[in-house]
């Protein structure tokens, strides 16, 4: 998704929240793929490390092209 957000953001400046927000929220792709944002202004607790359970938990695969970099996380079975 970021290099179509790049793409349609390109020199524009990026001067508020607002204006980061309503460029990411306009992106489409040719296929017809909708961008939807929102800006989230919840507080987070800063230098919070998850456990080894936590990171123990995700389903993280690597991708055959730079598995080191490039994953996927998926859901929890339910």
């Amino acid at each position: 998704m970021f290099c179509h957000i790049t793409q349609n953001w390109r020199g524009k400046a990026l001067v508020s929240h607002e204006v980061m927000v309503a460029l990411i929220a306009s992106t489409t792709t040719q296929k017809g793929l909708k961008i939807k944002a929102e800006r989230n202004q919840g507080r987070y607790e800063k230098g919070k490390t998850p456990t080894e359970e936590e990171l123990a938990s995700i389903r993280m695969f690597p991708q055959d092209f730079h598995g080191e970099w490039n994953y996927a996380i998926r859901p929890q079975p339910s």
